[in-house]
């Protein structure tokens, strides 16, 4: 059965239900495995060409270019790309937020089962954005005290991946993986205090075991997904710089 075949059998099982005379009494069918063997419709081909051509044509549109090739094994607790997501959150969420509410995003944290492809050397387009954000994950900022921040400072201390963090937090281990220190723009952390972080909806509902997003003393949803985040910060760079940096490491001593 082709696909044309199993549009004119929807037409006529409309037509029937449609009809107060006739009533149905069975309905038969058989699973259609979607495989190279079904041959093509060309109307259908034909009909779908012009959209699929301006979807492509929009999906490789250059907007930055990449000097390097860019990779979330490229580092043990940070990775250029993994900076580059959550720095770019931030930048591109910060303003948002900032005028909805008056106050500042603190800091982003991301996930690194969230980076689902590298950034290859070489033009970088917005469907670039599409193949390490294809999920619909938005940002959320979430207000918390200083005492959750110690149990997300802990998850990352026994996390062994590189989860993003914005350059905003400065994450300190020793060598048994315990947090040494940790300060958000320079200033440690205190326990009463509020802070406000930037994460995506996956994560904020406890996602990767991240729990420590609720309770919390309030949600800002931003209504902007990640992707998009990363499509308005790359058509604001002409060339990407990512670098893995101190923002996350561990002492050898």
């Amino acid at each position: 059965m082709t696909i044309k075949h199993i549009f004119k059998f929807c037409i006529l099982l409309l037509f029937f239900s449609c009809n107060n005379d006739s009533h149905i009494s069975k309905i038969e069918g058989k699973r259609v495995e979607i495989n190279e063997a079904i041959a093509s419709d060309s109307t259908i081909e034909n009909f779908i060409a012009p959209y699929r051509e301006n979807v492509n044509k929009n999906l490789d549109s250059v907007i930055s270019y990449a000097p390097e090739t860019y990779s979330k094994s490229d580092g043990e607790l940070n990775t250029a790309i993994g900076n580059l997501m959550a720095d770019a959150v931030f930048a591109e969420s910060n303003p948002i937020f900032n005028k909805r509410t008056g106050e500042t995003i603190d800091f982003v944290l991301l996930n690194h089962g969230g980076i689902r492809s590298i950034i290859s050397k070489g033009n970088v387009t917005t469907r670039t954005a599409f193949e390490v954000m294809p999920f619909e994950n938005s940002v959320v900022v979430v207000a918390l005290k200083g005492e959750q921040i110690f149990q997300m400072m802990d998850y990352l201390s026994k996390a062994k991946r590189a989860h993003p963090v914005s350059s905003q937090l400065q994450l300190t281990l020793n060598s048994n993986s315990e947090v040494e220190s940790a300060t958000i723009n320079g200033k440690p952390i205190h326990k009463t205090a509020t802070y406000y972080v930037a994460t995506n909806d996956y994560l904020y509902n406890g996602g990767d075991r991240m729990t420590f997003f609720q309770p919390n003393d309030s949600l800002y949803v931003l209504d902007y997904k990640v992707r998009n985040v990363l499509i308005d910060y790359f058509k604001k760079k002409d060339t990407i710089n990512p670098i893995r940096d101190n923002r996350f490491i561990m002492l050898n001593n």
